[in-house]
């Protein structure tokens, strides 16, 4: 079994349709620098490897930098903060995606059934209201439609804080698109989390694909 960085991760769900952060990989400071300038605005630096699937538990993530200096310290530490076990390390520099509400979406693989597709109540929300619904693949337009109803927070999809209401045609098109990939030979797991929506439409903001060894 073997992980996919964050990039790696993003570039495959891309590459089904799904919309993701715009990122860029840095080999040092000074690139992470340049990239940062082509992506503009806020951005994101983190540590990324197949070997970092958990980067916030390690403080390997800094937000919300909008100068130079900033990015360039961030790059700088993080570099420091890689250890041998970690393996080869680039850094990631992402725009900061905005909105007020984040999904978690993914495939799982479960010991009875196989795989089955996952739609829950992501970011701050998710310990506390701890909402997810499954449904095993491979699954149809209406399957994810359904998955959607389930969820049971249409005051979370309806317009919210001056955003519009979540496009769920755009919601099922990416429930679609990860249980697409998932039925690639050798793709065991899939975890999208945060999927953020930015004006109703929903974004890839971190995303973690683990390949099976089979």
């Amino acid at each position: 079994m073997g992980v996919l960085s964050e990039f790696e991760s993003k570039q495959l769900l891309a590459s089904h349709g799904i919309v993701v952060s715009r990122d860029r990989l840095a080999r040092s400071a000074n690139e992470a620098v340049a990239a940062a300038a082509e992506i503009g605005g806020s951005v994101a630096v983190k540590l990324c490897g197949p070997s970092l699937a958990h980067k916030s538990e390690r403080g390997l993530v800094r937000l919300g930098l909008d100068n130079a200096d900033g990015v360039r310290s961030a790059a700088e530490d993080l570099l420091v903060a890689a250890t041998e076990e970690d393996g080869e390390v680039a850094l990631l520099v992402s725009e900061m995606v905005s909105g007020n509400r984040e999904l978690i979406v993914g495939v799982v693989l479960t010991e009875q059934f196989g795989a089955a597709l996952m739609l829950g109540v992501g970011g701050i929300l998710a310990e506390a209201v701890g909402e997810a619904v499954f449904r095993l693949l491979p699954v149809t337009r209406p399957d994810c439609q359904d998955m959607i109803d389930d969820l049971g927070m249409d005051a979370l999809l309806g317009p919210l804080r001056g955003e519009p209401a979540v496009d769920r045609n755009a919601l099922v098109d990416v429930l679609l698109a990860l249980a697409d990939a998932a039925s690639r030979d050798g793709i065991e797991a899939i975890d999208v989390n945060p999927l953020v929506i930015r004006e109703g439409l929903p974004v890839a903001v971190d995303a973690l694909v683990v390949m099976s060894s089979r």
